[in-house]
């Protein structure tokens, strides 16, 4: 065990960390000693997979997956290492600069990077407006469900933490309700049928829905690509506090 634990809400966005295997705790460990739990979709699902991470040990934690995009200038498939995570009640964390930077320079010139801040909602933001809105109201470059959980949990155990999110959805893309309905059950797996249920009731969101899956992909080959960095357990991580800035 390398001490590293990752919160993925989906077993797909946790497919290319590589297979895994069971583990003490209820998480499950990877070839490289890395620690996972794929927790489920949304903030009360990722805080209880940050716990049983670090009742398994964990000594740093890391928010893995994807995320909507709200900056207009950045596309699908762009890596967000985040300086800054905030919750949906404006609670700002900072991120571990020497793991985060370590894992940016990785990566280098060969994948679209950014640094913004990450804003974590308790629903997904469906519509262009709402999207706009809140890039105007909290600069964030991107969206997602859950890191602001993570990061609350790594600052009260006094342990770093990082997010890595991959873009799906861009400022400019609506996400489909038939892809809302299809959020994730507790153990993190898809539901097709809801999904098929949707588009069924919504057939004109079918167009949306083939272009939202095939950046969707985009975004599963940039995490496999920042998988196969070999710097998510970067060391040495420093275990120094790095707690709520408001």
């Amino acid at each position: 065990m390398n001490g590293v634990g990752i919160v993925a809400a989906l077993a797909a966005e946790s497919r290319p960390l590589g297979a895994a295997s069971r583990s003490p705790g209820g998480a499950r460990s990877l070839a490289d000693g890395t620690l996972l739990v794929v927790s489920g979709v949304g903030i009360a699902a990722a805080r209880e997979g940050a716990r049983r991470l670090l009742g398994a040990g964990a000594r740093a934690l890391l928010s893995w997956g994807v995320a909507g995009g709200l900056d207009p200038a950045l596309a699908a498939g762009t890596v967000v290492l985040p300086r800054e995570v905030v919750s949906p009640e404006g609670r700002s964390f900072t991120t571990e600069p020497g793991w985060r930077e370590a894992l940016a320079r990785v990566l280098g010139d060969a994948h679209a990077v950014s640094s913004g801040r990450l804003l974590t909602r308790y629903e997904a933001l469906g519509s262009i407006a709402a999207k706009a809105q809140a890039f105007r109201e909290t600069a964030a470059v991107a969206v997602d469900m859950e890191s602001s959980a993570v990061a609350e949990m790594a600052a009260a155990a006094r342990v770093p933490f990082i997010a890595v999110r991959a873009l799906v959805d861009t400022a400019h893309d609506v996400v489909p309700q038939a892809a809302i309905a299809a959020a994730a059950t507790g153990e993190g797996a898809l539901r097709i049928g809801a999904l098929l249920l949707a588009v069924a009731r919504r057939p004109s969101e079918l167009p949306p829905l083939i272009r939202l899956a095939g950046r969707y992909r985009s975004a599963l080959r940039s995490l496999s690509a920042v998988a196969r960095s070999g710097a998510l357990a970067a060391q040495p991580l420093q275990p120094a506090a790095r707690g709520a800035l408001s």
